[in-house]
């Protein structure tokens, strides 16, 4: 009787002297040729992550844009109200040159409206009479300071006039507006300052110029400090995606 060879095949299955041939055994060391195959995938992986360039997220790119705008706006403004502060009488000035430029643009946007958009013979005449004045009243602007600085607080207080009564009527008439004590006490307030600008337009326009020249200061110091800390927040989004 012979014996079957030592390291033969086991009961129940055909021997296969080359399975599992080149993968390491449960239990066993990797071979020779495994190990080479793992550095040189490992050698090939650092060497492409070394030569791809870092690639910034998108949130990382907005938040650095961000605070970039922010800075720029706070610090424009800041300028713009010490300027406002310095030079009272040339920024009124220049408002009232941008004004009548914004009553001649719009005039004009409103006759060829009226020539071309509306088709109701109403909505025409009436575009028609707006652009007219508008034009009319632009043209006066820059016959003088005066007459521009004049009719700007004239527009203003007519403006608020209007505002006014509408909010108050709005918020006695509608019971369930939110905070409608506030909503009176606002328009009545717009009212009353509507009134008073249009009584006494030249000094109280001096006054809304220096009000606004210490809001821009306030807020282009607010739109800086906003700018520092969206900078120091930045650095908690991701750099890759």
């Amino acid at each position: 009787m012979t014996e079957p060879p030592i390291g033969g095949p086991t009961q129940g299955g055909p021997y296969e002297p080359n399975a599992g041939a080149g993968q390491a055994q449960p239990g066993t060391a990797p071979g020779p040729d495994a190990v080479r195959m793992d550095k040189d995938r490992e050698r090939a992986e650092r060497e492409r992550h070394d030569q791809e360039e870092p690639f910034e997220g998108p949130l990382h790119m907005l938040s650095q844009a961000a605070w970039q705008v922010v800075l720029l706006t706070g610090i424009a403004s800041l300028i713009l109200g010490i300027l406002v502060l310095i030079w009272p009488g040339a920024t009124l000035l220049a408002v009232g040159v941008l004004f009548g430029l914004y009553l001649l643009v719009s005039g004009v946007f409103q006759l060829v409206s009226a020539f071309g958009t509306h088709k109701k013979t109403s909505l025409r005449v009436l575009a028609f009479l707006s652009g007219t004045l508008s034009i009319l009243l632009g043209l006066l602007c820059f016959r003088g300071p005066m007459q521009s600085i004049l009719l700007l607080a004239l527009w203003i207080g007519i403006g608020w006039l209007i505002r006014g009564i509408t909010q108050t009527m709005a918020a006695i008439s509608d019971k369930g507006m939110p905070a409608r004590g506030w909503q009176i006490f606002l328009g009545i307030v717009t009212f009353i300052a509507g009134i008073v600008l249009i009584d006494s337009p030249f000094q109280s326009i001096a006054v809304l110029t220096l009000v606004g020249g210490w809001w821009l200061i306030v807020v282009g110091i607010v739109e800086i400090i906003t700018s520092i800390r969206i900078k120091g927040r930045a650095k908690d989004i991701p750099q890759t995606v």
